[in-house]
């Protein structure tokens, strides 16, 4: 079964996660624990990796039952087609959710630009697309999720993809 990316509405994510899950929809919403600073002191909260979006798998044919849960907006469209992310992907973002610190993982949108391929770390043989770069921080997009990733150079190697 592939995995779908839906569409949540702001701030729902987990919610809706725990719906799909009592309404036995596998589900997959990747959340990071984060450490957050007020004046008065320093918490850790849970925010999602990749904010408005859930992962699904179910059967193509069962896709409408996600519309049962209130905080699901649409499904996720690529060339006209349900985005399907690959169980490698899944993975992937499991794997690094495991190993690295959360305080140091960041996911945002943005355009493609030049191809890369990760040689080590959580992603090593991943190739994407980087999108910029600030101080030892390198933006680079995973192709079928169409997101990026935040890397931190001093703990990943990356290099040109030859083309």
């Amino acid at each position: 079964m592939p995995w779908f990316v839906i569409y949540t509405k702001s701030r729902s994510e987990k919610l809706v996660a725990d719906k799909l899950k009592e309404k036995g929809i596998e589900v997959f919403c990747p959340i990071l624990k984060i450490k957050r600073k007020w004046s008065d002191r320093v918490k850790t909260v849970e925010e999602p990796l990749f904010r408005s979006y859930c992962f699904v798998r179910l059967e193509e044919h069962e896709r409408s039952k996600v519309f049962d849960v209130h905080g699901v907006v649409r499904y996720l469209f690529w060339l006209k087609k349900p985005a399907i992310v690959r169980d490698s992907e899944i993975e992937t973002i499991e794997r690094m959710l495991g190993t690295y610190d959360h305080q140091a993982i960041k996911a945002e949108r943005y355009e493609l630009n030049t191809p890369v391929t990760i040689s080590s770390g959580a992603f090593a043989n991943a190739t994407g697309e980087v999108v910029g770069q600030q101080g030892n921080e390198l933006r680079i997009m995973l192709d079928s999720l169409g997101m990026v990733l935040k890397v931190d150079l001093a703990k990943t190697q990356v290099a040109l993809t030859p083309s």
